[in-house]
């Protein structure tokens, strides 16, 4: 996986709405915090609202294809997720992209973007976006600053559980399970070979989420994964029948016989860790207490 150039201060960030609208007291916040310690580029279209998408589909894709064609640019940020990459992402120009890779920043809806950029050999950020920025503390906004600009350093994630043991290593991938399952099945999801699985969603009853898994598991998606890490499923209660979302997924997982840690810190609730996707993850399940840590390189 290529590491795309690490961002300094002063450099060229694209701030893009390829998903849903937003909150634009929010997102000026949001880009008020991030001029303040590099150049922003945005264009105003993208505060268009046309129904739950931000503006029309070539507005979007418009707009992301001259962010990913701007030389200049070294990072691609997504003001918010909602719904609408789905639509976008194949048609962009990922080949180029890859000749001259730039970070693609986001996570939620966005995951369709990071699906494209493994699939292309480049690592993605899996942080906190433009207008959820506008409202984070200074501990948030300071791991966001660590990560663009020091995507190389080993990062230790503790305070995990071990649902399944065992130890394991190979390139983090994932993000949004609904979005990892809508990418199935339009044909486009490609898991690395020996991938370390990242997942997290939100508002899902645990049956969806169990039909997401065991879908991408009997389709073949899941073969060659060898551990898989749990981050924030928020707002997925028990429906009727009492199922929690955790033991909905350890069902629907454990005929894969490999190791599974929950309770990281990413995701759709607070804090929500960077995570470089494309980095080499360790996961140490052997014991109750679980350790993540990435890094890139040896």
């Amino acid at each position: 996986m290529r590491m795309p150039p690490a961002l300094q201060p002063g450099d060229l960030v694209r701030v893009v709405a390829p998903a849903g609208p937003f909150d634009p007291a929010l997102a000026w916040r949001g880009l008020g915090w991030l001029a303040s310690r590099y150049r922003v580029r945005f264009d105003r279209s993208m505060f268009e609202a046309d129904g739950y998408l931000a503006g029309s589909d070539a507005r979007r894709l418009d707009e992301l294809s001259g962010a990913l064609q701007d030389d200049q640019c070294r990072a691609i940020v997504a003001v918010r997720g909602g719904y609408g990459l789905n639509r976008l992402a194949h048609q962009l120009d990922w080949s180029a992209f890859a000749a001259s890779p730039k970070w693609i920043v986001g996570f939620s809806d966005v995951t369709a973007l990071h699906v494209e950029c493994a699939a292309a050999g480049v690592m993605s950020l899996h942080a906190t976006m433009a207008a959820h920025l506008g409202r984070s503390d200074d501990r948030t906004r300071q791991a966001w600053v660590d990560a663009v600009e020091h995507p190389e350093r080993r990062r230790f994630f503790s305070g995990l559980q071990a649902t399944s043991p065992g130890l394991a290593e190979g390139p983090l991938f994932g993000g949004n399970l609904t979005i990892l399952h809508a990418c199935a099945a339009a044909g486009r999801l490609r898991v690395p070979h020996g991938a370390i699985l990242f997942l997290e969603d939100i508002g899902e009853r645990p049956y969806r989420i169990d039909r997401a898994l065991t879908t991408l598991r009997v389709g073949g998606h899941l073969d060659h994964v060898r551990a898989v890490v749990l981050g924030q499923f928020t707002d997925c209660p028990p429906g009727p029948d009492g199922v929690a979302v955790e033991q909905a997924i350890i069902q629907a997982l454990g005929p894969l016989r490999i190791p599974l840690a929950r309770g990281l810190d990413a995701g759709h609730g607070e804090p929500n860790a960077p995570l470089v996707l494309g980095a080499t993850a360790l996961v140490d399940a052997r014991q109750p207490a679980a350790v993540l840590e990435t890094f890139v390189g040896s």
